[in-house]
């Protein structure tokens, strides 16, 4: 990797036209702080309150893509697989804290963990990669990518995905698809402790897992390259900060007009969780889609593999905190249905991820398991 170039002095004009995909958001924030709780008389009018949900919705992808862009810009500085671990890292706090503000708001909803988490699954296993590979097949016949990393995220997630959100509905010590408290304290454990390793072992002992094929771990910089990386590290770490307090303040007002209007629509309870994922989703897998046509296979493995395994690896813990904190049920284990078809999906994933090599028909074969996810919402 080349070092990074000096970086200019920065000035006002320089400063806005390279953050400027942040104002609609930050202006939109403002808008809603200065407004304080007035704004919620907009709810007794459906046209204005579905528009500001709309715009919302939209304010919130705006300010993800600005948080994606910067921890793309430090994956840059700091290599693969540091890179996407900023990136699965930073979308995955947004989607736990939009979750913990929609769990917090308004009535109860206590599978709206569990269905967001499985939407995450459905919509990245099948949807997300599915195009991936679909449309980097038809540019480039074959891609590949290293099978050692692949590998690697699906024993976790296998793992944690069977454990977390099937399990529950064979056990016999709490009633209904939950867990007691002493086995949900041990879930919250087995999460974080199997991210722990994961994460140790893909940024130490095999970080050569997580790179493209044929792909050398970067050799160190200078001292004036680490100069200049650190002024830039320092300047996008900030910006990201910024941009995901940003973007979480916009989740909270959001989750008011997402809890009123399900109710007003007597819309089903995993249509919420459905837009959930996809506001959080939206950003993170526009990159895996990006680096699959670029033929970045690998990056595309690790960004949308590499969501997944956050996604279960803290959400689930979270979710049962707030479960914990607010003594109320958490509801983790899905369905019939929902079990078959995410038990077709990690068979089909595990064994499209087994060769080192994807094409065509692998995406066609995940994006058709997408649209039955879709069916089975609307016809169940």
């Amino acid at each position: 990797m080349n070092p990074p170039p000096p970086l200019t002095r920065p000035t006002l004009p320089r400063f806005a036209r390279r953050e400027s995909i942040s104002f609609a958001p930050l202006l939109t924030a403002a808008a809603l702080l200065l407004a304080g709780r007035g704004w919620d008389a907009i709810l007794d009018h459906p046209a204005p309150a579905a528009t500001l949900f709309a715009w919302l919705f939209s304010m919130i992808v705006t300010g993800s893509v600005a948080v994606v862009r910067h921890a793309d810009e430090l994956a840059e500085l700091l290599g693969e697989p540091f890179g996407t671990m900023i990136l699965t890292l930073s979308v995955a706090s947004i989607e736990i804290m939009t979750i913990a503000i929609v769990m917090t708001t308004g009535d109860p909803n206590p599978t709206l963990g569990r269905d967001t988490m499985f939407s995450v699954v459905m919509i990245v296993l099948n949807g997300l990669i599915g195009v991936a590979l679909l449309l980097g097949g038809l540019r480039h016949r074959e891609q590949h990518y290293n099978l050692q990393g692949a590998n690697a995220y699906l024993s976790v997630i296998v793992a944690l995905v069977i454990f977390g959100l099937v399990m529950p509905d064979f056990t016999e010590s709490s009633v209904g698809p939950t867990f007691s408290r002493g086995q949900e304290g041990f879930l919250i454990l087995m999460c974080l402790g199997l991210y722990g390793v994961f994460l140790v072992i893909q940024s130490t002992r095999h970080r050569s897992f997580f790179v493209e094929v044929g792909d050398e771990l970067p050799a160190p910089a200078s001292h004036g390259a680490r100069a200049a990386s650190r002024r830039s590290l320092a300047y996008h770490a900030l910006l990201l900060a910024a941009n995901l307090a940003l973007v979480i303040f916009l989740a909270e007002h959001f989750a008011v007009l997402l809890d009123y209007g399900l109710d007003e629509l007597h819309a089903p309870p995993v249509l919420g969780a459905m837009l959930v994922a996809i506001l959080v989703l939206a950003p993170e897998g526009l990159g895996g889609i990006k680096a699959a046509i670029a033929n970045r296979m690998q990056r595309s493995v690790n960004i949308l593999l590499g969501s997944v395994l956050a996604t279960l690896s803290l959400t689930i813990p979270a979710v049962v905190l707030i479960g914990l904190a607010h003594g109320s049920t958490v509801v983790l284990g899905l369905d019939h249905t929902e079990i078959v078809l995410l038990m077709l999906t990690l068979m089909v994933s595990v064994l499209t991820f087994v060769s080192g090599r994807t094409n065509v028909l692998q995406g066609a074969v995940h994006l058709m398991l997408f649209l039955a996810y879709v069916m089975l919402i609307v016809w169940r």
